[in-house]
């Protein structure tokens, strides 16, 4: 029997299949959460020191930026593939890439939004006696938060889609499921419930962004 007529022979949705793999399913779907969560905040910790630097010192602007363009250039599953002679088929092989596509994202969104502050704020909030650290925490983040929770906003459901590329080494979260069970034995229902549950898991995620923002900044809201 073709692959299409095996495909098509099977119901959908396959509620048996469904309740049979309900425990696998949960389980990959943490995997997904997690690698997702794992990587935005990573790629933060290292893109926000960048941004607030380059925003600083303007001649580093460019080279960063460059750089973490020319990351964010690399194919995916060529990336995945040629750190496993280095880190295996490890979580740590899937996180470093994963890391590697949010920093563009998040360093020109940081650097958008500090760039955003009103010059005249800046210069009232240095003149009241504010040192670089404070001017920073006090005034310049929580003006520029809107687009740089943007920003994060954009790096979540981008990574969302990149976990399921790292089925290919054995993570994937959902991916798993679309590859092997979906894809390998030509079954739609786990093809097309990873798709929408990682459709499901980024609306989620971004109205869960959208709602710490406005909690974080209710003055934009307001404006």
């Amino acid at each position: 029997m073709s692959p299409l007529l095996l495909a098509q022979s099977r119901p959908f949705p396959d509620w048996e299949w469904i309740r049979r793999n309900g425990d696998t399913i949960l389980e990959q779907g943490i995997e997904h959460v997690q690698l997702t969560l794992m990587a935005v905040a990573l790629g933060f910790v290292i893109a926000f020191p960048l941004a607030v630097l380059a925003s600083r010192r303007r001649r580093l602007q460019t080279p960063v930026l460059q750089v973490t363009g020319i990351l964010f250039t690399i194919p995916s599953l060529a990336l995945f593939v040629g750190l496993v002679p280095l880190t295996g088929l490890s979580t740590t092989t899937a996180l470093i890439p994963l890391t590697l596509y949010t920093l563009l994202i998040l360093v020109r969104n940081t650097i958008a939004g500090l760039d955003s502050v009103p010059t005249e704020v800046v210069e009232a909030a240095r003149a009241m006696g504010y040192r670089e650290w404070t001017l920073l925490r006090s005034v310049e983040l929580p003006l520029a938060l809107p687009v740089i929770i943007a920003g994060i906003r954009i790096a979540t459901v981008t990574t969302i889609g990149l976990v399921v590329v790292t089925a290919v080494i054995g993570q994937g979260g959902w991916g798993q499921m679309m590859y092997s069970d979906g894809f390998q034995r030509q079954n739609l229902t786990p093809t097309l419930l990873g798709f929408l549950l990682s459709v499901a898991l980024a609306i989620v995620l971004d109205l869960a962004l959208v709602a710490l923002e406005r909690r974080l900044s209710p003055w934009a809201k307001a404006r």
